[in-house]
C-alpha cells in the first residue's frame, strides 16, 4: 500500500478552522458528497487540530488511491512554514468508499467518538498512541458482502 504524507501549517500562522477547511478542500472537490460528511466533522476536526494532536500522529484518509496521512505543523515550524507541504493531490480520496481517522488523546477518545458517531459514519476518533488506524482492513472490503443465494442460482 502507498502513502502519501502533507503537512499542514497550523497556528500560530492558522487558526484550527482554517486549517480544517485547508484539509477538506485538499481531500474532497468543493461539489463532492464527502464535503458534507467534512462538514459535519468540521468542530470536532478543529478541535484535534487546536490540541496539537496531529503534530505527531496523523489525520488519516483510506479510500481510492494510497492512504493519505495528514500532520500539522506548530510553533516556529508554522511561521516559517519549513516542512509544509500542502500541494494539491494528483486523486482524490474521497472518491468511492472512504474513511478518515482524527487522532484524539486518550482523554478525548470517548467524546470524539461518540459526537462523530451522530454525525457521520465515514469519520471516527482513534488513540493517538495507538497502531495506526485502517490498518487492519481497507475500508471498501469492510463493507462488502456476497449473498451466497443468489450466487449459487447462478
Amino acid at each position: 500500500m502507498s502513502v502519501i504524507a502533507r503537512r499542514i501549517r497550523a497556528t500560530p500562522e492558522r487558526s484550527a478552522s482554517e486549517v480544517w477547511a485547508i484539509i477538506t478542500d485538499l481531500i474532497a472537490a468543493p461539489d463532492a458528497p464527502a464535503q458534507k460528511d467534512l462538514a459535519a466533522a468540521a468542530g470536532v476536526g478543529a478541535s484535534t487540530i487546536a490540541d496539537e494532536t496531529p503534530k505527531e500522529a496523523p489525520i488519516v484518509v483510506a479510500g481510492c488511491g494510497p492512504r493519505l496521512r495528514i500532520y500539522c505543523l506548530y510553533g516556529e515550524d508554522a511561521i516559517s512554514g519549513e516542512g509544509s507541504n500542502e500541494a494539491a493531490l494528483n486523486w482524490d480520496p474521497t472518491e468511492g468508499d472512504w474513511m478518515m481517522w482524527l487522532p484524539a488523546s486518550k482523554e478525548d477518545i470517548a467524546w470524539m467518538k461518540a459526537e462523530l458517531g451522530k454525525l457521520t459514519p465515514r469519520i471516527t476518533a482513534y488513540d493517538s498512541e495507538a497502531e495506526e488506524p485502517g490498518e487492519k482492513a481497507e475500508p471498501s472490503r469492510a463493507s462488502l458482502s456476497i449473498n451466497l443465494e443468489a450466487f449459487k442460482r447462478l
